[in-house]
Order: C-alpha cells, then structure tokens, then sequence
C-alpha cells in the first residue's frame, strides 16, 4: 500500500450553524468535482468480488465501480453502477448511515479515516443531475404482468424500480398528495432537499414509466378487493406513520405534538413558510422533544428553524445509547440544542386554557439491559423536577397505519402491529408481499429500500416460475 495515499478524508464543506438555524436550505454543501476526485483517489480499490465495503450495503451497490468510473472522470459510467442496484443515489447518499453500514468495512480505515462514500454516492447523482447526464437503464422485454404497489416510500419506489426494469407494468398508490413517503414529509429540507425527491421520482414516471396515482388510500378511496384483481401481485410499502406517546396525564394539551405531525406541518405543508402555504406551527420560546433518534433530532433542529428560542432534547438514557447518527447530533449540538441525559417525562401539566406550561421530569439511573440489550432507565426516588415549555415534541417510534390492515382481515399482524412476512417477504394473503416500515417498524430509509429490491426479486419469481404459495407463514428472523 502506497504511502502517498491520504490518509484523512476531505470534509464536505457546509453551512455555518449560526446562518443554517435561520433557514431550511441544507447543511452539507457537498463536494466539488475537485474534492471528489481527491477522495475518491484515497479509494484503495479492493477487488469488487471481495471489497468489504459491499458487504454492508442493504441495496447491494458496486462501491469500488463506482468509485472507478469517478477517477476516470465518467460520472456517466459511475452514476449507471449506482443505479444497477440503487434507484435513488442522490437520496441514500444523503441520508444512508454509511458509517454503520458500508463504511465500517472500508479496508482504508485501517490506515486512517475510511473512504466518505456517501458523500461520494451524492455528488455523482448531484453532478450527473446538474449536467444533465442520464445513466442509461438495462430495461428487460414488457411482460404481460401487472404489480400495485401500496405506498411510494423508500420500499415502495424501490421495488418499482427493479420490477419495471424487469418488464412489469407497475402502479404506485400513494395515500398523500405528493409522492415519496417519509422522505417528502418526515425528513427536514436540511438534510433531504425535496427538489431532490422530486428528481429522483419524475425518473421513474418519465423515463420508466412507473405510474403513479395520488391521494389514494387503497382500503377507503380503492378497495383492496379491487386492487388485487386487477394485478397479479401486490407489494405493501405503507411504512409506519402512526405516531407513539407515552402514557402520561397531560398528552392531550394544546403545544404537544407527534414528531409525525410536527415534521409533516413544516416538510410537508411548508409550514416556515406560513402565511405564504396557508399550515401554521405553534411557536414559543421554549420547546423540547422526547426521545434520542434520528428523528428527535429533526424535530429538534426544526424547531430552532421555525423560531424557538431554546430547544431540548429530553432523553431516558445517556448520550452513548442514543441511536442518532453522531453526525445528527453533532449538527444539533452546533446548531444549539441542549441535551438533557437520564430524565423521563411523568406528567405534563397545562394551563386554564388548556395549553402546556410545565413538563414534569424525573432523573433516572441506568440499571441491568432492557429486550433490545441497552441500558435500562430506571427513576430515582424523589428527583422530580419541572421545566417550563411551550411545546413538546414525542418522538418515541412510529407504527403502521391500519386503516389498510383493517380491511384485509386475513393478513396476519404480529404483536407489534406490522406485518408478519416469511424471509422471502411473502405475507399470509396469496399473491401480497409487504417490506419497509411496515414490516420492520420504524428503520432506515436504506434498509426500506433493501426491502424494496428483495421484493421486486421474490415477485418476479412468484409470476414466472408460478410457484405455490405456503400455506403458513414462518415468521422472518432476519430483522
């Protein structure tokens, strides 16, 4: 191994917290054709059968192709690797977590820092977007079979993707007035710009032709009865967008809110824009969210955003178990919200008028491992204590919907409420597959559209080799 190589990654520039706190514009700036080419140049271009990196990815990208075509400076050839496997690069490159996943593998952490490919993966699909440069797609021979997709999240553009690259006719059916899922109304414009989302799915519907149908419920607005007859396999990527809440006295005051709703009214419905997009948001001076997620920090960092004064993050465990990416909460820690470790809400208490003025907290010590083997938060004795707030903000995890479930009664639903799938994704309804969050509750975007891609696999076979359907369903065990 040369010693020339560099040995530190090249930073992606970005905006600084006290400009960034008053806009929704994006933190990472990305890199420039010119720190992409000296990044990519640390790359010390494994073998691509037994490149480590490839091991952690979810949809399976060639990660040191891609990167090769990059210092050959065909960002055409680089961007046509990523979307073999990956239909939304200018998405996962931004919101992946990397660092957990295929970075962790790189062979050049064991000289320095690992290669930043997610970064990386961005500035492909950004450049090649900027410039007009369309990677062509490997389009099979039209098959005279039809898929309807439940939901145009992560999943379900996923499995769009790779289905109408294998021939099928396809229909998305999206509940919202907009298509994307989560990644229109629960990422912020600051790390997700819509623009992008936008891009990313006019892809699909301009030159895939995937179709695409808005405000529609499959179960109220369509029956699911009639979806299933006029397609031959059904794919369910409803995610999981019914929010949590702890049960305490207080949760209904005016100021509390879901994470859902909150990040929904700002991303969504533009509510930093009120008036001019006619959704407003509570403001105050004081607010705090519950919870230590990626999430969480959204809610957090939007707050700051739309004018709050003080932000807190109110979490039950210490800084170590918080499942954030660090670079989430890095940003939140620059950008100013404060952090309180180890309390727990145990009341919320309102005014006359029924809008909250006080969270009731108390301090917790961390004793023994809870099931997902953390730390478990345990109160301690008279340590409560009140802090004075606003609007507190719940973001606790999400579960899927049922509206939809409701009116499939024979799809079995497990105790915690998504649904049962055996490990080729196959549900207990013939001909019905269902991934993402509503399989998995609340996860990544990336491992949504790994989903997506195994489902489009297991699909295919299912309408060509004409095989059986089981007649039980062995739960999966690989989540």
């Amino acid at each position: 191994m040369s010693k020339d190589i560099n040995k530190n990654r090249v930073n992606v520039p970005e905006q600084d917290p006290r400009a960034r706190i008053h806009n929704f514009k994006e933190v990472n700036l990305g890199y420039t054709l010119e720190m992409a080419m000296e990044e990519a140049s640390r790359c010390l271009q494994c073998p691509e059968a037994k490149a480590p990196c490839r091991k952690g990815c979810p949809v399976e990208v060639n990660i040191p192709a891609f990167i090769e075509r990059l210092l050959e400076r065909d960002v055409k050839g680089s961007l046509e690797v990523l979307k073999q496997t990956n239909s939304l690069p200018g998405i996962t490159g931004r919101v992946c977590p990397q660092e957990e996943q295929c970075e962790v593998h790189c062979m050049m952490g064991k000289l320095g820092d690992t290669i930043n490919i997610g970064k990386l993966e961005r500035f492909v699909a950004d450049y090649a977007r900027d410039h007009g440069i369309i990677g062509e797609t490997e389009m099979q021979e039209d098959k005279d079979k039809k898929v309807a997709i439940v939901g145009s999240g992560p999943s379900g553009i996923s499995c769009a993707f790779d289905l109408v690259k294998a021939g099928y006719q396809v229909s998305v059916m999206e509940a919202l007035h907009k298509e994307g899922g989560v990644l229109v109304y629960g990422i912020p414009e600051f790390r997700l710009p819509k623009d992008t989302v936008r891009y990313e799915v006019d892809y699909l519907k301009k030159m895939l032709g995937v179709a695409f149908d808005t405000n529609t419920i499959v179960g109220k607005s369509i029956p699911f009865d009639k979806v299933m007859d006029e397609h031959d396999a059904v794919f369910i990527g409803s995610g999981a967008g019914t929010p949590r809440f702890l049960n305490i006295p207080g949760v209904n005051l005016k100021g509390v809110y879901s994470a859902n709703e909150f990040l929904t009214r700002i991303n969504l419905m533009k509510a930093y824009r009120f008036p001019e997009y006619d959704t407003p948001v509570k403001t105050g001076r004081r607010l705090g969210v519950i919870g230590g997620g990626n999430v969480a920090m959204d809610a957090a960092r939007s707050a700051l955003r739309v004018g709050y004064d003080e932000v807190y993050i109110l979490y039950r465990r210490n800084r170590e178990c918080m499942t954030a990416r660090e670079e989430e909460i890095h940003h939140a820690e620059e950008e100013g919200v404060q952090f309180m470790f180890l309390v727990s809400p145990q009341e919320l208490i309102g005014d006359q008028n029924g809008n909250l003025i006080v969270a009731k907290l108390v301090m917790n010590e961390l004793r023994g491992e809870d099931s997902s083997g953390r730390e478990r938060p345990v109160p301690i004795e008279d340590s409560e204590f009140g802090l004075q707030l606003d609007a507190l903000i719940f973001a606790i995890g999400q579960k899927p919907n049922r509206v939809l479930f409701n009116e499939i009664p024979e799809l079995q639903i497990n105790d915690w409420g998504t649904v049962e799938v055996n490990e080729e994704l196959q549900t207990s309804v013939p001909g019905v597959f269902a991934g993402g969050d509503a399989v998995r509750g609340e996860a990544t975007v990336v491992l949504a559209m790994g989903d997506g891609k195994a489902a489009a696999r297991h699909i295919s076979e299912y309408l060509e080799n004409g095989r059986d359907w089981p007649d039980e369903i062995e739960p999966a065990d690989f989540w």
